[in-house]
Formats: C-alpha cells, sequence, structure tokens
C-alpha cells in the first residue's frame, strides 16, 4: 500500500502504534509492517516527518536512548495524543459507516 493512499490516516495509524508503548522509529515502522501483515511497508521519508509533526502537536514525546550501543530518538504517546486518537476513532468509525454504505457487500435495495 502507498503511503499516498494513507492520507489522513498516517497521523491515527502512528498514535495508534505508539498506544501500545514507547518505539524507537524504526520499531514504529516495524510495527505497522507487522499489524498490518506487510501492507503498510512505509519508508522512513513518511514516517519521521509525520512523527515530528505529531511531537509538534504536542500527541507525542521523544526522548534520546541508547538500544544496544547506538543512540536512538523513542517516542511516546502523551496524554494530548490519548485524546486525539480517541477523536481519529470516533472519526474512523463514522466515516467508514458512511463508505460501508456504498462500497460495502450488500448492494442496496432497488428504487
Amino acid at each position: 500500500m502507498k503511503a499516498q493512499a494513507l492520507h489522513g490516516h498516517l497521523d491515527a495509524l502512528l498514535l495508534a502504534v505508539l498506544e501500545r508503548g514507547a518505539l524507537h522509529g524504526y520499531a514504529i515502522i516495524e510495527a505497522l509492517r507487522a499489524r498490518s501483515e506487510g501492507a503498510l511497508d512505509l519508508p522512513t521519508g513518511t514516517i519521521y516527518p509525520a512523527l515530528r509533526r505529531l511531537e509538534r502537536a504536542g500527541h507525542v514525546a521523544s526522548s534520546w536512548s541508547t538500544v544496544n550501543g547506538r543512540e536512538r530518538r523513542t517516542y511516546e504517546l502523551t496524554d494530548s495524543g490519548r485524546r486525539a486518537l480517541a477523536g481519529e476513532r470516533a472519526g474512523w468509525q463514522e466515516f467508514s459507516a458512511t463508505v460501508g454504505q456504498f462500497l460495502g457487500d450488500t448492494p442496496p435495495a432497488p428504487a
């Protein structure tokens, strides 16, 4: 799946990944790939700018840590991020229910 197809949803996906706990950037990319069974194989050039945007918005906080002798930036969800994720989930439910009325498995009854 291309990053372009995720337009408007990437931030929510990143927040959802971080809901399970703090992760460094590459681990976030791996979590997206694993939870989507490989469908979301996004490049670092897509993920890191989105993480910086979420940090500027106050939805994630980052800190430097050492992992296997390497310095890595670790990201974690803030309270603001948890509220934003709840809003994204509610919006997604409404959106998917509405679109499902048109693209769902059951065609509408003839008028």
